[in-house]
């Protein structure tokens, strides 16, 4: 199983964060078809970020949905017309959504928003309050693991964690050049 199945539907606050045209548009006006057969969605209209969110939850302890999340992320990149974030985009994702479902033991809350001015935002919502960390150690240099929010803070143009009563929200921002 690849992950996908077992992933939960994508939610916006008005329905499909993929629709392929307008409400009452004609089918085919704006949407383009895929190799499936599949129509998929245009560019959304500027200010539009309801058609540029993607919302998914990652359940505790499933890590094979982390390339899910990878995957799902390109093609909304690529559907809302900045196909050159996505490298940097799933890189630091899939950094925030392992490190939530290893280091808390419950599941994750991934969210993705591209503003009307092209400012990606990655959040990643978790249910413990303690606050992440880098390693302390002398060999943190040698470990094979513990650079995933070094690797956030070098290459997001923004990024922190916010504390909320039910956890915290680690999040980053990717400008497009």
């Amino acid at each position: 199983m690849d992950g996908q199945s077992r992933f939960p539907r994508q939610r916006t606050g008005s329905g499909d964060a993929f629709r392929s045209r307008p409400q009452g548009g004609a089918p085919g006006a704006s949407g383009v078809t895929g190799t499936s057969g599949q129509a998929l969605p245009s560019t959304p209209a500027p200010g539009c970020a309801l058609h540029r969110r993607l919302h998914l939850a990652v359940d505790a302890a499933d890590l094979v949905a982390v390339g899910a999340v990878r995957r799902r992320l390109r093609s909304a990149l690529g559907h809302w017309g900045v196909p050159e974030l996505a490298d940097t985009a799933e890189l630091l994702s899939s950094e925030l959504v392992t490190n939530a479902l290893l280091h808390t033991g419950q599941g994750a809350v991934f969210d993705a928003v591209l503003t009307a001015d092209l400012r990606l935002r990655i959040e990643v919502q978790d249910g413990v309050t303690r606050l992440p960390g880098r390693r302390r150690d002398p060999d943190a240099e040698y470990a094979t693991s513990g650079r995933g929010l070094m690797l956030v803070e070098a290459l997001a143009d923004s990024w922190g964690v916010q504390l909320r009563g039910d956890g915290k929200v680690t999040w980053f921002e990717l400008v497009t050049a």
